[in-house]
């Protein structure tokens, strides 16, 4: 047992290791700060839509910060974001039509898992700054996740629910399953230790219509360049 769970400890920490390596910090002025995930190897950023929208009536092709793994803070443009859904996209801005010099062993993209495959029990991490401690690792299990969850807020939305308590900071985080792969982000708290994520095929489905030019409002107040 004793060699088990040491087994287990090594695993998570070069899990979490190698989860910081796609984790930024979004900065929003001085209206605070929240999470972000890198998604793609060019730069493309997703976070949640009230981390950028904090207090600040921000819209898209407005500047923003962004914290690289190494601490190193560059410019990002907020592409779109959808409130409804509380997805944001950001891009990492090029300097004389490139990438910041860290690219590409800084950027690098977390690869996205299957969200509608989660079962309840199974095993999740979330990764973030709360409270201002930079890649903190936190873990617990799903509770569910689909679109007909008492504790979801918003009908007929896809959400997932966690046994894991999300404090300030996490928000815009990734959510990985115990492959490190996407499966949600971190977005806010139901109840004592009740955590909520929006499922990573919402994102992807968000951040593929952003690419393809049409963020697919579907009637939602959708802010875009």
């Amino acid at each position: 047992m004793t060699a088990l769970l040491s087994r287990l400890n090594s695993d998570l920490g070069e899990l979490a290791d190698r989860l910081r390596r796609s984790l930024v910090q979004v900065s929003v002025g001085r209206n605070g700060s929240g999470s972000g995930v890198v998604v793609a190897a060019d730069g493309l950023v997703v976070t949640n839509a009230h981390v950028v929208s904090r207090n600040s009536g921000r819209r898209p092709g407005r500047e923003l910060k962004v914290t690289l793994p190494n601490g190193s803070v560059v410019a990002a443009e907020l592409l779109a974001k959808d409130d409804d859904l509380d997805v944001a996209v950001l891009k990492i801005k090029k300097i004389d039509g490139k990438l910041p010099e860290h690219h590409p062993r800084e950027l690098q993209p977390i690869e996205l898992g299957d969200s509608r495959a989660l079962r309840a029990g199974q095993f999740v991490m979330a990764m973030g700054h709360p409270w201002g401690v930079a890649g903190a690792a936190a873990a617990g299990i799903v509770i569910g996740a689909g679109s007909d969850l008492p504790e979801a807020p918003g009908g007929g939305r896809d959400w997932i629910v966690v046994d894991l308590a999300l404090r300030p900071g996490h928000s815009g985080g990734p959510l990985v399953d115990h492959q490190g792969r996407l499966i949600g982000m971190s977005t806010m708290m139901a109840g004592l230790e009740v955590g909520m994520a929006v499922p990573a095929h919402v994102i992807g489905e968000f951040v593929a219509s952003v690419r393809a030019g049409d963020p697919g409002t579907g009637g939602r107040d959708v802010a875009r360049v």
